[in-house]
């Protein structure tokens, strides 16, 4: 149910025509953002790219020199009472004192709340259960991650900022994140991740923004991210060495080999390359093993993007 004075029509994050400037130096200009309800959009870039001043914009900690940031329809700063009890946010810094406990950090900070979430709840979900009497100072990087996520989720929030919430964190303290940001989204609430770890992205988004000075770079689904960064991959092992001169013209694409045996082909997945290139390797008298056809990887669609710039 939207909180008195929200409107439930609209994006829970939304930035139109945003910008951030410090003196003459314009960190964000002209930015348009939004995350629907049931949606985990994650926020790409390099640094100085202006990941930071867009997020502090939308959580209320920087009033944007021109255009508008909204959670909920409401002005993160103007509306700062009724934002709050409805917005989660994750900072990198974690913000608890240095010699408090997760579990006397999260009843203090469920205190704040009208229905939180459980203490015990979140201690056993993000397992931090065999720490929960630990001093902050003691906790390992991944545990005060963890930490710093069951805060921001602590007020049931219909909307979360993470900032980098699975940096450090092992693998298993990852999959207690991922489950817990899956769950936030099935339950209707929506959120805004920034991180620079791209696998996460490509298990945790239903869309990401890449940004590059400032500005929108390209917007979309992963797969249509992919379309607009140019071909995808055909991967495949075989014989080293082989002279793929040929191949190329025969698929009009460019073939790479890496490591001894393993070759790319910059090119559409489609049944007709597969086809040419197995044809290719039948009459070179070589195997094809692991055979892989799809879109390029983030981290390579990402570096295209960014070098792109806007659009």
């Amino acid at each position: 149910m939207a909180a008195a004075g929200t409107n439930p029509t609209s994006n829970p994050i939304e930035a139109r025509s945003l910008r951030v400037q410090y003196g003459a130096h314009v960190a964000v200009a002209e930015l348009d953002l939004f995350v629907r309800r049931g949606e985990v959009v994650a926020l790409l870039g390099p640094n100085g790219a202006g990941k930071t001043s867009t997020v502090e914009a939308l959580e209320g900690y920087r009033r944007p020199s021109a255009g508008t940031a909204r959670i909920l329809g409401l002005d993160p700063i103007a509306d700062k009472r009724r934002v709050v009890p409805k917005l989660g946010v994750m900072l990198q810094g974690g913000g608890v004192y240095s010699g408090m406990a997760p579990r006397a950090a999260l009843k203090l900070f469920a205190s704040y709340y009208s229905s939180p979430e459980g203490p015990e709840a979140l201690l056993e979900l993000l397992g931090l259960q065999r720490v929960a009497r630990t001093p902050w100072r003691r906790l390992s990087g991944g545990e005060q991650q963890r930490l710093s996520l069951a805060l921001a989720l602590v007020g049931r929030p219909e909307v979360a900022v993470l900032d980098e919430p699975t940096s450090g964190v092992d693998p298993e303290g990852r999959q207690a994140m991922r489950r817990v940001i899956s769950d936030l989204r099935e339950r209707g609430g929506c959120v805004l991740l920034t991180t620079h770890e791209l696998d996460e992205v490509e298990r945790l988004a239903d869309r990401a923004y890449i940004i590059s000075q400032g500005r929108v770079a390209a917007e979309g689904t992963l797969d249509e991210l992919a379309a607009m960064a140019g071909p995808g991959h055909v991967r495949w092992a075989s014989t080293p060495g082989l002279d793929f001169g040929r191949l190329e013209q025969d698929i009009d694409a460019v073939v790479r080999e890496g490591p001894p045996g393993s070759y790319v082909a910059l090119a559409p997945g489609t049944p007709d390359n597969v086809g040419r290139i197995t044809a290719w390797l039948s009459q070179q008298g070589a195997p094809l093993n692991d055979l892989r056809a799809g879109r390029a990887p983030l981290e390579e669609i990402y570096l295209r993007l960014t070098r792109q710039g806007p659009q």
